[in-house]
C-alpha cells in the first residue's frame, strides 16, 4: 500500500461510471486515493451530481459555448497571454496535413481558450493526478505541458474502450466489434499530443464470441473498466509507474522509438 493518499482530480463529459468505479475505489481502501475535484466540458454531465452526493468540489467549463464565441470572433482577442500558437501548431498530433492548416488553427484556437478556463478551475486544487473519465475532448499541448511540469513523470491517465494501439477514437468498442475482432478490451495510458498514442499502463481483455453483439460487448468491456482504472491508479499512488524512452533495431537497419511505461513490482 502507498504510504499516504493521493489526489484526483477527475474530467468527465457524461455519465461517469468510471468516476463512480474511482470514488468507489477510494472510498473502500482499495485505491490509496482522494478526489478533490470532478469538472467538466458539459454542463448537463451526470457525473456532476454523483460527485456532488459524495461532497466532492465540482465545476464546469462550457466548451460549447467557448467554441462558438472563438469561432465568431476568431478568437485572438482571449488567447491566453502564455499561448504561442504555432509552436503548439508545430508540436500537436490531432489534426495534420497541409490542407487541414484551417481546421488546425480554428481547433487550436478554441481548445486553447477552453483550457485555459479549465486550468484555472483545476489550480484551485492541489493535484497529484487527472484522471479523464470519459472527457470527451482532446487536449492540446498547452494543456498537457501545465499538468505535465515533469515531462519524465506523466500524470494525465485516461481509460479507452479498445486494445490500444488498435482502434483509437471516440467508437473503439464499434469498431472492435464492426472489424471482426475475436478479442476486445480496455486499455488504460498516459495522455501525449497524439489521439490515444500514449504509454500504456494497463490492459484487460475478453473473448468476442459468435452470439455478442455490440451491446454485450460494451457491457464486457464496461465491467473490466471499473478494476482497470482503479488498478492503475493504484499503481500511480504506490508510486511504481515509470516511463521508459525505449529503441528497438529493425533488419532494415532503421530503429523505432518509443516511451513505454515500466511497472514495478509491489514491495
Amino acid at each position: 500500500m502507498a504510504e499516504k493518499k493521493i489526489r484526483v482530480g477527475a474530467l468527465i463529459s457524461g455519465g461517469g461510471t468510471n468516476l463512480q468505479a474511482i470514488i468507489d475505489a477510494c472510498e473502500s481502501g482499495a485505491v490509496d486515493a482522494e478526489m478533490v475535484f470532478v469538472g467538466s466540458d458539459n454542463p448537463a454531465a451526470r457525473g456532476l451530481k454523483k460527485a456532488e452526493t459524495k461532497g466532492i468540489p465540482t465545476f464546469v467549463v462550457d466548451y460549447p459555448a467557448i467554441i462558438k464565441k472563438a469561432r465568431e470572433t476568431s478568437g485572438k482577442a482571449f488567447l491566453p497571454n502564455d499561448c504561442d500558437l504555432a509552436d503548439l501548431t508545430a508540436r500537436q498530433h490531432l489534426v495534420a496535413g497541409e490542407s487541414d492548416m484551417e481546421k488546425m488553427k480554428t481547433f487550436m484556437h478554441s481548445r486553447v481558450i477552453a483550457e485555459a478556463q479549465l486550468l484555472r478551475a483545476m489550480n484551485v486544487h492541489t493535484f497529484d493526478l487527472l484522471v479523464l473519465a470519459g472527457f470527451m475532448r482532446n487536449l492540446t499541448p498547452y494543456f498537457i505541458d501545465r499538468v505535465n511540469t515533469d515531462s519524465a513523470n506523466p500524470r494525465i491517465m485516461n481509460i479507452h474502450p479498445a486494445l490500444l494501439p488498435a482502434f483509437p477514437g471516440v467508437d473503439g468498442y464499434g469498431d472492435t466489434w464492426r472489424y471482426g475482432c475475436k478479442v476486445g478490451g480496455c486499455t488504460v495510458h498516459f495522455i501525449d499530443y497524439g489521439e490515444d498514442s500514449g504509454p500504456i499502463i494497463g490492459q484487460k481483455s475478453f473473448e468476442i464470441r459468435a452470439d455478442d453483439t455490440l451491446d454485450s460487448i460494451k457491457k464486457k468491456g464496461l465491467e473490466l473498466e471499473w478494476q482497470l482504472y482503479p488498478e492503475c491508479i493504484q499503481m500511480f499512488a504506490e508510486n511504481r509507474i515509470r516511463t521508459v524512452k525505449m529503441t528497438w533495431p529493425l533488419d532494415n537497419g532503421r530503429h523505432v522509438q518509443r516511451t513505454v511505461v515500466k511497472v514495478a513490482q509491489p514491495i
